[in-house]
């Protein structure tokens, strides 16, 4: 029956558990450990646990799974694993399928964090690493060979709201017989069905859109029940990844209103880059469904919208955008993205600051760069409060 639920049904009701208690809420099962009835039980559990049957929290909980549950629901794949963090689940489902040997190819327009996994971390161990312009098909064609074991790339790149082509990346990475691991963050599970357009392996900073207050870290990975169960469960609970309960119950909550916070954030941000396009002090506004935007072709195709976050650039750099962030009242300043408040970002100085100037420069990341993600404020006041501070810029 739940194959046929739309989204936001989906969204409030899949993966639900209910205890004798009958609770209308989901419950919150506080719990490292589970008893057993017999030694016998412990024995066969500990062989293989049934479907709601529960070992120890770091394997999994019944709050963290109805999470999983609903979010594969949601994404279309058939199982998912959650985790601390959005970065555990990058390195998880990366670390987890690589090994010594392997070459894996990557889009070069990635988070900091992530960069680091793959220039610093996977190098160590005796992982190949190609990096690509993400947005040229051509240059996947040429890196990816019979022998590379993975891709991976951002869906929408941070900060510069680069697409990469999930489908085309896709149908070249599997001709090779590679596994396509997609980061989906800015493109959230609402705008975006990765899963239908090629990806095999989908993840989320649950951190961002899903939580979508500010609250709590997470993560999740989304794949085939062989993927998740095989290859990510193994490594995720013995190197300690995995997302406590209380996180998964916050989760829960946020989904329930996610489709109607994602949409209602798009349409302020449309509106948003609309107002500031062309702008005196402004060198440029990227915004996917501007018509301006390089691929915004690919955007409508792929995601059918532009999604939360704007990006421009100050023409007048550092100090510029520095006194414009200062002078922002509705809009804080801070470096998370996907809450219900709207956060303007200098990435130069913050995120991406320990990138080396000549990535910076490659990645297009200019003294004068803001991510703008939008929150839930009216879409009027927002612009009066950017259009004060370009006032101070």
């Amino acid at each position: 029956m739940t194959d046929t639920w739309k989204t936001r049904t989906k969204l409030v009701h899949e993966g639900s558990r209910r205890s004798q208690y009958g609770e209308m809420a989901e419950a919150i099962f506080l719990t490292q450990g589970f008893v057993y009835p017999t030694a016998e039980d412990a024995e066969a559990r500990f062989v293989k646990a049934g479907e709601d049957e529960f070992i120890y929290a770091r394997y999994g909980n019944p709050t963290t799974r109805m999470f999983e549950e609903r979010i594969a629901g949601l994404e279309g794949t058939e199982d998912a694993f959650a985790t601390a963090s959005g970065m555990a689940a990058v390195s998880g489902a990366l670390t987890s399928v690589l090994r010594a040997g392997d070459h894996v190819v990557s889009a070069r327009a990635l988070f900091g964090s992530c960069l680091y996994i793959l220039e610093e971390v996977l190098t160590r161990y005796g992982v190949q690493v190609t990096f690509v312009d993400g947005a040229d098909l051509e240059a996947w064609r040429a890196a990816i060979t019979p022998k590379t074991k993975a891709v991976f790339f951002e869906s929408m790149s941070n900060p510069t709201l680069e697409l990469v082509d999930i489908r085309g990346v896709s149908e070249i990475a599997h001709a090779n017989g590679a596994l396509v691991i997609v980061d989906n963050v800015f493109a959230t599970p609402i705008f975006s069905r990765a899963v239908d357009q090629g990806a095999d392996v989908i993840v989320y900073s649950t951190t961002k859109h899903i939580d979508g207050q500010g609250r709590a870290l997470g993560g999740v990975v989304c794949g085939t029940q062989a993927f998740i169960r095989k290859t990510l469960e193994p490594y995720m609970k013995h190197t300690g990844g995995s997302m406590s309960p209380f996180t998964a119950w916050i989760m829960l909550n946020g989904m329930a209103t996610l489709d109607l916070r994602c949409r209602a954030m798009a349409q302020s941000a449309a509106a948003i880059a609309t107002a500031l396009e062309g702008h005196p002090k402004l060198a440029r506004v990227i915004y996917p469904s501007l018509a301006s935007h390089p691929q915004h072709a690919l955007a409508m195709a792929q995601m059918g919208s532009g999604g939360t976050l704007v990006t421009f650039d100050i023409a007048a750099g550092k100090e510029a955008a520095f006194r414009f962030c200062n002078a922002l009242d509705i809009i804080k300043i801070s470096n998370n993205l996907g809450d219900a408040k709207s956060i303007a970002t200098h990435p130069a100085t913050t995120t991406h600051q320990r990138l080396p100037q000549d990535q910076k420069d490659l990645l297009g990341i200019t003294p004068g760069l803001i991510r703008l993600s939008v929150g839930l404020e009216d879409t009027d006041d927002l612009i009066t409060d950017l259009m004060h501070a370009l006032d101070h810029a």
